[in-house]
Parts: C-alpha cells; sequence; structure tokens
C-alpha cells in the first residue's frame, strides 16, 4: 500500500491513532514523511475523499465533546473523552486543512474543506486561552483561505484579523502577531466603518497607543493604511494621537511624525484633504498657539519639524506653502509675544516658505521678503521672541549660506555680533547669541567672517550673568576645536586668566578644558610642562592653582605624577641639597629657560605657589596612588627623602601650609622629624589660636592614624579644666601645684570643633569606637555643674573655668551624643543621656528663669540671662537631632514637656 493510501484509509475516527502517527511523522524533520506532498501526489477524486472523510472524523469527535464545553474547568469531567486527544485530532485537521489550502488547484471542489473550515472556524472562536498552540495553527490556516481568495473568506480573515490584533497587546513580544496584522490588512477593506462595532474600532485606535506597533516597520505600515480606511476614521486617528502625546517620548514624535508623514505622502482626493486640514494644519495651529509650558508642545514641533526636514520636493513644499499661508504670517505679529516667539521658530524652521509654482524672479522676492521679516524680528520689543529669532537666523545661515548674499549674510552677523551680545535687557539674549553662533559655525563657509567679527566680543567673558559667560566660553571652545580662529584672539589670555581665578565651577571646568593643551602639553617633554607651570603661577598664582584642580579630568593620573616629579626637581635645584647630585645638575640645565634655579630660589612666592601646585595634584590622584602600591610607595619616597630639607628652606608662612599638607599624604615614617613634633606644637597652641594655626596639623594626625592621641589630649584638657566635687569647698587648704603645660579647654573645643565639621577627619575619630568617644561624652557632660556654679554663684571665682567655654562643652556633649547614636547599633543610651540633661535643665536651670531681677544688685538678672543662654543652646541641639531624624517618640515627649516648661516660664527664649 502507498503512503497516499495508507495517509487516505487513517483519516477516520476507527483508525485515528495511525492518522495522529502520520501527523507526528510530518512534524518530525528526520522522518521522509511530508503531508504536503502526499497532498501533491494525490488525484482530485483522492483529495476530495480526504476531505470528506476529515469532515466527518472532524464532526465526529466535536459531537462527542462540542467547542462550548471546552472551558478548562469542565474538561476535566471523568465522563468526557480525553481532551489532549479531542485537541490532538483538531490540530492534526487543522494542519491537513491548511496544507490543502496551499495546494489547491483550479477546478478543486472544495465544499467538504469549506465544511472543515466552518467547523475550524468555531473551534478558534470557543478556543480556551491555554491553547495556544493550536491557536496559532488555526490563524495560520485562515490567513492562507483568505490570501487564496477562497469562498466566505470575509468571515474567516475578519475573524482571524481580530484575533491576532488582540494578541498584539498581551504578548510579550507581538513581533509575529504584528506581521500577520499587516498581511491582513487587506481585511478592513472587506469592513464598513460606519455599520462595524466599536471593539473593533477600539482595538484599531489602541495601536497607537502601543511602542510596540509604532515601532515595529510592519506595524508602522499597519498605521499608514488606517489612514486610508475611511475619511471619518482619520480625524478620530489625530484626536487619539493629540490625547496620547503628552506620553509620547521624543524618539515615539519621531515616529508617529514619520507615520503622519507616509499616510500624507500616500493619499490623494478626499484623504489627502483631510489629513492636510485636521491633523498637519491642526499640528501647525497648535505648535503656534499652544503655551511653551505645555507638556506637548515640544512634540507638536517636532512632528511640524518633521515635515520641515522634508523640504525640498516639490510637493511638500507646495503643501507647506499652502498650509501655512493662512496662519504664519499674521501670528508673527500679534500682540501676545509667545505667539509670536513660537511662529517665529516656525517660521525659521521652515524657511524659505514659497510656491514652488512661481517663477523664480518671483520666488527670489518672496524670500527677500522673509528675509526682512526675519531681521525685524530680531528687534522685537520682547526678549524671548529676539531669541528664538536669533536661533532661527542662525539656522538659516549654517544652511543657506552659499545662497544668500554676503551683504545679507554680513547684516544679520553684524547685528548679533555688535547688538544683541550686548543686549544689556537680557541675559536670555545674549546667550543665546553665542549658544546659535555654534550653529554658523558648522558651516565652514563663515569661518573667515567669523574670524573677523568675533574679537568684537571679547569683554563677553565678564558678563554679569553666568549662563552668557558659560555660553561664550563654549563657542571659544568650539571655534577652538574646529580651528576656525585663534582664541586667543577674540579673547586674550590675561583675560581668561583672571576670570578662572575668580569665577564658578562651571565657567573654570571650561577655561581649562579651553587653555589645558596650551598649559600642560602633554605632548612635549616633562622640561616643558614645568616652564609651562611657572610661566603660569608668573601670570596669575590664583588661576594656576585652579587649572591644576582640573588637570586631572584632562589627563592620565600618571602625567600628573610626572608633573609632581618634575616639579620636585625644580624645588630640589633651589635650595641645592648634597645628595642626589646628578638629579639636581639635569634640573639646572632643564630649567636654564628660566633664568636658573638661582633666580627661581630669589622668588619666594613662585617657590610657595610650586608646593601648592603639587598639594593639588597629589590631591587629584591620591585615589589613584592608593589603587597603585607601587607608584605611591615611589612618590612617597621620592617627596619624603627632601621633605626635611624643605621645611628648612622654605619657612616662610605661606610655604609652611602646603608643606604640611604634602606631609598629610604620606606616612609619619617618610617625614619623621616633622612628624614627632606635630603633636608636641598642637600641645603648646595659644589659647587663642585661629583654626588656620592647627587646622593642617590635625588633618596630618588624623591622616597618620593618631587621632586617638589629639582625642586623648583634648580629653586630658578638658577633665583637668573641669572642677572636681569639692575643690571649691576645699580649694584654700590643698598645695597647688604648677604643671609644665596648662590645660586648654577653649582650645580643646575648637580642636573638636574643627575634627567634627570635616568630613574626613571626623570619619576618622569616629572610626576610633564608642570606647574612647563615650569616655570624652561623660566627660563634656560634666562641665554643666561649671555651668551650675556660675548660676548659684554670687561672685565670680577667676580661677573658675569660663562660662562660654561651659556653653560649647555643653553643646558639644549633645553633638557627640547624637553622632555616636546614629553610628549606635542598638539601644538608646545617648538619646536618654540627652533626656538627662533635659531633665537638668528643667530641674536646674528654669527655676533661675523665674528669678527677677533684685532691687540692689544685679545678680539675678545674670544668672536669668545665663540660664536662658543654657536653655537656648540645649534646645538648639535638640532641634539638630530632630532635624537629623534621631529622635524616637520618647525624646520628643522629653523635649516637648521642657519647652512648655519654658513657655510657663514667661521668658523669651528663641
Amino acid at each position: 500500500m502507498s503512503k497516499r493510501e495508507a495517509f487516505l484509509e487513517a483519516a477516520c475516527k476507527e483508525k485515528v491513532v495511525d492518522f495522529l502517527r502520520f501527523i507526528q511523522l510530518h512534524k518530525d524533520k528526520a522522518e521522509p514523511f511530508d503531508v504536503e506532498e502526499v497532498l501533491q501526489e494525490m488525484p482530485r477524486e483522492q483529495r476530495e475523499a480526504l476531505w470528506r472523510q476529515l469532515e466527518s472524523l472532524l464532526q465526529e469527535i466535536l459531537m462527542e465533546l462540542p467547542p462550548d464545553h471546552w472551558e478548562e474547568g469542565q474538561m476535566q469531567q471523568e465522563s468526557a473523552p480525553d481532551p489532549k486527544h479531542v485537541m490532538a485530532v483538531v490540530d492534526a485537521v487543522a494542519l491537513v486543512a491548511a496544507v490543502s489550502v496551499k495546494v489547491l488547484q483550479d477546478g478543486d471542489t472544495y465544499s467538504s474543506l469549506l465544511d472543515i473550515a466552518h467547523r475550524l472556524h468555531g473551534v478558534l472562536v470557543s478556543l480556551p486561552v491555554s491553547e495556544a498552540p493550536l491557536q496559532l495553527h488555526l490563524q495560520t490556516l485562515f490567513e492562507a483561505w483568505w490570501k487564496m481568495g477562497l469562498l466566505d473568506r470575509e468571515k474567516f480573515g475578519r475573524t482571524v484579523f481580530l484575533i491576532s490584533l488582540q494578541k498584539c497587546f498581551i504578548l510579550k513580544k507581538p513581533g509575529p502577531e504584528i506581521q500577520r496584522v499587516w498581511s491582513l490588512h487587506d481585511v478592513l477593506t472587506s469592513l464598513d466603518y460606519t455599520s462595524e462595532d466599536k471593539q473593533i474600532t477600539d482595538l484599531l485606535l489602541q495601536c497607537f497607543h502601543r511602542p510596540a506597533h509604532i515601532k515595529n516597520d510592519d506595524g508602522k505600515r499597519f498605521l499608514v493604511f488606517l489612514f486610508s480606511w475611511n475619511v471619518d476614521f482619520i480625524w478620530v486617528i489625530h484626536g487619539t494621537i493629540k490625547n496620547q502625546l503628552e506620553f509620547y517620548h521624543k524618539s515615539m514624535a519621531t515616529h508617529i511624525a514619520e507615520i503622519y508623514f507616509r499616510a500624507w505622502k500616500k493619499a490623494s482626493g478626499e484623504f489627502l484633504e483631510m489629513i492636510e486640514s485636521s491633523c498637519i494644519q491642526d499640528f501647525m495651529q497648535n505648535a503656534i498657539f499652544l503655551q511653551r509650558t505645555s507638556p506637548v508642545h515640544s512634540k507638536v514641533r517636532q512632528i511640524v519639524s518633521y515635515f520641515h526636514s522634508r523640504k525640498g520636493c516639490h510637493s511638500v513644499d507646495k503643501m507647506l506653502y499652502n498650509l501655512y499661508r493662512p496662519i504664519l504670517w499674521k501670528s508673527l505679529s500679534v500682540p501676545n509675544f509667545e505667539v509670536r516667539a513660537n511662529a517665529t521658530l516656525l517660521f525659521t524652521d521652515a524657511f524659505p516658505v514659497h510656491d514652488p509654482d512661481l517663477n523664480t524672479k518671483n520666488v527670489d522676492m518672496n524670500i527677500q521678503k522673509q528675509l526682512d521679516t526675519a531681521m525685524g524680528l530680531l528687534d522685537d520689543p520682547h526678549p524671548t521672541v529676539r531669541s528664538n529669532a536669533t536661533l532661527g537666523v542662525c539656522k538659516i545661515l549654517a544652511k543657506c549660506w552659499e545662497l544668500l548674499p554676503p551683504t545679507i549674510i554680513t547684516d544679520f552677523l553684524k547685528k548679533l555680533v555688535m547688538e544683541l551680545a550686548a543686549d544689556s535687557s537680557s541675559p536670555d539674549v545674549r546667550c543665546s547669541v553665542f549658544k546659535c553662533l555654534n550653529i554658523v559655525l558648522d558651516n565652514p563657509l563663515s569661518h573667515p567672517l567669523l574670524e573677523k567679527l568675533l574679537p568684537a566680543l571679547k569683554y563677553s567673558l565678564h558678563d554679569t550673568s553666568e549662563k552668557v559667560r558659560t555660553a561664550f566660553l563654549d563657542l571659544l571652545i568650539k571655534v577652538k576645536a574646529i580651528r576656525a580662529a585663534k582664541f586667543w584672539d577674540i579673547c586674550s589670555m590675561d583675560h581668561l586668566l583672571a576670570r578662572l581665578a575668580i569665577d564658578s565651577l562651571s565657567v573654570s571646568k571650561r577655561i581649562v578644558d579651553l587653555l589645558f593643551k596650551s598649559f600642560f602639553p602633554v605632548n612635549e617633554p616633562e622640561k616643558e610642562w614645568c616652564c609651562r607651570c611657572i610661566t603660569l603661577i608668573q601670570m596669575n598664582p590664583m588661576a594656576a592653582r585652579k587649572f591644576y584642580q582640573f588637570a586631572h579630568k584632562h589627563t592620565a593620573a600618571t602625567n600628573i605624577i610626572k608633573l609632581m616629579l618634575a616639579i620636585r626637581r625644580i624645588l630640589n635645584s633651589c635650595i641645592q641639597v648634597d645628595f642626589d647630585v646628578t638629579e639636581i645638575n639635569d634640573s639646572n640645565k632643564e630649567n636654564s629657560t628660566q633664568g636658573g634655579p638661582e633666580v627661581l630660589a630669589q622668588d619666594r612666592a613662585v617657590v610657595s605657589s610650586l608646593l601648592e601646585v603639587v598639594v593639588i595634584l597629589w590631591r587629584s590622584v591620591e585615589k589613584a596612588l592608593k589603587q597603585n602600591e607601587e607608584a605611591h610607595k615611589y612618590t612617597v619616597a621620592k617627596f619624603g627623602n627632601v621633605m626635611a630639607k624643605y621645611f628648612q628652606a622654605f619657612e616662610d608662612e605661606r610655604s609652611t601650609v602646603p608643606l604640611i599638607q604634602l606631609a598629610s599624604f604620606m606616612p609619619p615614617a617618610a617625614v619623621p622629624t616633622f612628624s614627632c613634633g606635630v603633636l608636641s606644637r598642637l600641645r603648646r597652641m595659644d589659647s587663642g589660636a585661629t583654626p588656620a594655626q592647627f587646622s593642617q596639623l590635625l588633618d596630618c594626625i588624623c591622616s597618620w592614624g593618631q587621632v586617638d592621641d589629639i582625642l586623648e589630649l583634648v580629653s586630658d584638657w578638658l577633665s583637668k579644666s573641669v572642677p572636681k566635687q569639692g575643690d571649691m569647698a576645699s580649694k584654700s587648704r590643698k598645695v597647688q601645684i604648677q604643671e609644665t603645660v596648662k590645660a586648654e579647654p577653649d582650645l580643646a573645643l575648637a580642636y573638636l570643633e574643627f575634627l567634627f565639621s570635616h568630613t574626613s577627619t571626623r570619619e576618622k575619630v569616629l572610626g576610633l569606637g564608642e570606647g574612647p568617644l563615650k569616655q570624652l561624652h561623660t566627660l563634656l557632660g560634666n562641665w554643666k555643674s561649671v555651668l551650675y556654679t556660675h548660676l548659684s554663684s554670687s561672685t565670680e571665682d577667676p580661677n573658675s573655668p569660663k562660662v562660654e567655654t561651659a556653653l560649647k562643652a555643653l553643646m558639644y556633649h549633645g553633638r557627640l551624643g547624637a553622632h555616636l547614636q546614629h553610628n549606635s547599633t542598638e539601644g538608646r543610651f545617648y538619646l536618654l543621656s540627652l533626656e538627662h540633661v533635659a531633665a537638668w535643665v528643667a530641674d536646674r536651670v528654669l527655676p533661675f528663669l523665674t528669678k527677677r531681677r533684685s532691687d540692689d544688685g544685679g545678680d539675678s538678672g545674670k544668672s536669668q540671662q545665663l540660664a536662658t543662654q543654657i536653655t537656648e543652646s540645649f534646645l538648639m541641639v535638640c532641634r539638630d537631632v530632630f532635624l537629623v531624624g534621631l529622635g524616637d517618640e520618647t525624646f520628643k515627649g522629653q523635649i516637648l514637656h521642657l519647652c512648655s516648661l519654658v513657655l510657663l516660664s514667661g521668658e523669651d527664649v528663641s
């Protein structure tokens, strides 16, 4: 028996197992059996017999388990046939039917195949969601049926089109379904828009909400096609897109613009008229009349600009001319400045707006009128319009330079450079000029003329507006990058350095970007780097410091370290160190261009600046050095060898500061002579020392990991300064012993203030752990007794610590407690400590607030004033604790109770 006959015989209910086995062989690519080959080899009579048998098989199998009983819950009934078997048979029949449609020949009678299709159509409509593979096979069958143009194709086509459309919104990867929808788009031509139910039109409009449709090529073709389905549907589509426009990303708006353009290009007759009047011109009007703050204004302008970008084609130029003519020109002269500003952007973006059907003479006259209009817009009374006109004119010059007369170009540029760049009424206009001249520079033909005009802008570097200075420097950077002119011919080096020395971060970064290659020529020898560095210092020391702060952003850390070592050789040559003679002699040769190290040594200001530059450079690459242990050791060794000599040779105050900072970057063993005396210097510091005198030394201590030593000193001073219990009563009966180093509580608190006010030092202090800090916290809390002594004493003891010192100690007690509570992993010990202070204030301090000045003295008044200061200081600490979110409900309750007591006292405590 041949394969044809065996396959035909198996197509019945009795041999359904054999039929399913044949289908499995077809699906197995390793097997030679192929249903399509078998059907092609069958004579017409056998094919029709096969369809009749399959129709009978499908009818019987569906009678056993009808489609309306295929719900997942009902499919588990014991009395019903095996649902999987039924599905397999239906799937097999669908496969054979799909192949039969492909091999269908002219003259074939396919009434049985049509009956199969009708039954399978009923299955498709009732199919559960879980049977996706079967649904896909049925969709493939009816898609082929539609394309073959067979009987009842409208019914089958509509169903499969609707199902594919719905699946586009459900699937995570809808690409294949979108492709199927496009292949079935002709189904819509057989449907009447006016008689269709709302379901299909809603689904079609949903496509314009879906990025998957809008970005997909087939989806985009389908959306373009929808504009040609029905004239009335165009306005519905347009309304849907306008409502959705606010939620489109910028890239999505570009795709939407492309869909409109392609729909317009393919349209004709009433469809073309509807798209132009109801869609494109509507966008134009919205682009003109919408407020600039509207969330859709930029998207509307983007869509209109897409049509402008397609200019140069006769049909596009004609369309733009016809649609703009009734709305654009009058909008340029209306009283509302926002409308004028919007219209200016559209006009200059679409320039020239002309009728391509006119002769050359009329076109030239029309364009000249538009150029005159553009020149007039530069004189508009409102700065927003002038700014937009500046942008538009620069775009016109960049785009049409070779087409415009030289006199027109010169007039426009002179207007921008001579007048608008100095517009005193609006920094936005001045900023716009510099930003938009970048656009003109993109056209190389503009360079010769701009090279002559731009020097007139040199004083714009000192504009009062930072954004104008920034825009001007961006222009200089662009000039330098494209080599349109020499930037120092536009703005002198002295002016650039003066501005670098004093200006903000954003301006300074741009000036460094502009000057970097001039003062740090990485392709030149290191000798030249040092020469340029010294030159920069001599021109403007403050600018030099700023320059090297940003140098690491423009070159590798290796080059920064090389420059540091090169400066070290220069400094060595100044002090003529005895060791490393070869290096010194080389350095003398290298720096002969600067007049030799002897001349440099006489200029202590330059030496100090070089030391500052080394510190700045080291700080900028500190992280990179720590990551490269070998480079770090080498750099430390090189500088460590000469630090002692530097301290001896450069003793002036300006040089000492960078030397101490330099020492802080190195381990203490690298600078033993200096590191051994730092703590002693801090111990012997005058009580009235300013932070400038001790801050560098504290930085060194912290960076060397010796913060516990300074904390011990602070604790020692605070402990010795606060009177012990019974001291005041028995002072006269005790022998006083004079200490060699006097305790300085004020200086101790100044050290604490510095350590906790800077992030780097604060982290080092808190890193010591809770032990030593808890002891310090207790010592600071003991100073409450000093405050109470002053409150309750009628006479001042000259040997007693000062009130100001005790007040500061109380505040630092609270601040340190807040830091420790923040770092504490469990418990609320330090909040409890603050609550105890609150109770002390309520019990010991607030009673003095209620005392009034006595008639015979001012002691009561002094106590009242001190009580007020104590209360205010403590409440300020509590306020900070609340601001950083450390206070829990208990703490809040305690502080609120204290505040209520203060209010009841009737005193004015701010």
